[in-house]
């Protein structure tokens, strides 16, 4: 399915809205469900407690895009874990990395292809990866990142263990985290793998009554 057919079938399967994301210098137009609560399905909670946390833009993206944007991409590969609407997606792109999308949600993916083509009429790679079932052929890259994903004990113990299997050699990764309860448990797991935290920036996010510190994790392999 090209860009405008999915865009166009994405306003009928969901209520959208389009909301403006202004990282730096440039603005995005992130296209998502009008409201995550129409997402949510019994069914998919029931099997693994899973809940449509990917269908907003949270803090921590708009704080990793920054970061992302700052960034020289040209001739590099980058994978982004847990992608969500694509906002990092998006900023990793436009810097010029050659960005492969995963999640493991569909829609996500749909999405983040959708707001790709609408932003900078290209055409997303996108992955469904459930990280408990880690595909083999994942491949490594140059830079692995990821936003607001240790909300949970389980994924910040698997999170060092994917990133050491996709780093490439030279490569780094870059998390972002709000201080979720679980990050403590990540850093921890990442010395356990063999990963080295490099630096910790600290950015404040404030946007109306949203008041946030978002931690960017700068990781490398030893």
């Amino acid at each position: 399915m090209n860009g405008a057919a999915l865009v166009g079938a994405l306003e009928r399967r969901f209520r959208t809205s389009v909301t403006d994301a202004t990282i730096g210098k440039r603005t995005f137009s992130i296209l998502k469900p009008a409201n995550s609560d129409d997402l949510i399905r019994e069914e998919d909670f029931v099997k693994d407690e899973r809940l449509p946390y990917w269908a907003d833009v949270w803090p921590s993206s708009i704080v990793l895009a920054e970061k992302l944007l700052e960034l020289n991409g040209e001739g590099k590969t980058a994978l982004e874990l847990g992608c969500g609407v694509g906002l990092s997606t998006l900023a990793a792109t436009a810097a010029g990395f050659d960005v492969l999308s995963t999640d493991y949600y569909e829609d996500a993916l749909d999405v983040t292809r959708a707001n790709v083509f609408r932003n900078l009429g290209k055409t997303a790679r996108t992955r469904l990866v459930d990280w408990r079932h880690l595909p083999a052929n994942l491949g490594r890259f140059d830079l692995v990142f990821a936003s607001d994903v240790l909300y949970e004990k389980e994924y910040a113990e698997l999170l060092p263990s994917i990133l050491d299997g996709a780093i490439a050699r030279g490569g780094m990764a870059l998390i972002a985290d709000p201080g979720r309860v679980a990050a403590p448990i990540f850093v921890e797991a990442c010395g356990a793998s063999g990963l080295v935290i490099q630096s910790k920036e600290t950015k404040p996010f404030e946007v109306g009554e949203i008041k946030q510190r978002i931690d960017i994790y700068s990781i490398d392999k030893t």
